[in-house]
């Protein structure tokens, strides 16, 4: 029985090496070799046999898909390799953890739950304003928001030509000069949390992912890690599993 092939690109991201944008990217630029030929476009189609190589490496045989928690502690960036030589995420990690990617991301000064997989087909599921997960964050700033301020935030809010979705802000308590709130967002843009707060007329001095979906960050502790069990994985994401071997 022949192999059903797929996407290059998928091939490679199921195998943890990247996302699939990323991998798309890495074809561009001439580094994707598939049985000795540089590929110049990522439909090319493939299977996991082929001997598909990443800048002259061989991509990993894909394994059964898995998913991670992780306390990121503030002060880590979440990139594999960092030019300004500053640790990263990766760096942090039992020694005996898969290859694996990130879930979005979080800045280098935000701490909290990041999600980690090794399967970069996964992670585009998660990340997709489309599969609707909530990312929940507890937030210190500066200054008091206003009704007005709090309506804006649950409108959607423009900063800097950026359009920000709605934002669920739920005010905890005030302390001296800060403000500690709760904030609840699906789509999940670039420094979202700190822009909006700024476009308030407020400013961040502390961030904390609490949860992302139904995953929480709970008790664990900073540079704790916690894999999600297979039986808990399928069900909270049944239609990205459907069909999948």
């Amino acid at each position: 029985m022949t192999e059903e092939k797929e996407r290059i690109a998928k091939i490679i991201a199921r195998a943890g090496v990247c996302s699939r944008r990323d991998a798309e990217r890495l074809i561009a630029e001439g580094r994707v070799k598939v049985n000795g030929q540089v590929l110049e476009t990522a439909a090319f189609l493939a299977t996991v046999h082929d001997d598909i190589r990443v800048d002259g490496k061989s991509i990993p045989k894909p394994e059964g898909t898995r998913l991670f928690l992780y306390y990121k502690p503030s002060g880590l960036v979440t990139t594999a390799h960092d030019p300004q030589g500053r640790d990263t995420v990766f760096d942090h990690l039992p020694q005996d953890m898969p290859r694996v990617i990130s879930v979005g991301r979080l800045d280098l000064n935000t701490e909290g739950l990041l999600l980690l997989t090794n399967d970069g087909e996964l992670s585009r599921h998660l990340e997709l304003p489309s599969t609707g997960l909530t990312r929940t964050y507890r937030v210190r700033a500066y200054g008091s928001p206003t009704d007005d301020d709090l309506q804006a935030l649950a409108d959607g809010i423009s900063y800097e030509g950026v359009n920000y979705g709605p934002i669920d802000v739920q005010v905890d308590r005030g302390r001296g000069d800060n403000t500690w709130m709760t904030m609840k967002l699906t789509e999940g843009k670039n420094r979202e949390i700190r822009n909006v707060t700024r476009a308030i007329g407020m400013q961040v001095n502390r961030l904390i992912r609490l949860a992302y979906g139904p995953f929480e960050l709970g008790d664990m502790q900073e540079n704790e890690v916690i894999e999600v069990k297979q039986s808990v994985l399928q069900k909270a994401f049944p239609d990205f599993f459907k069909g999948r071997a």
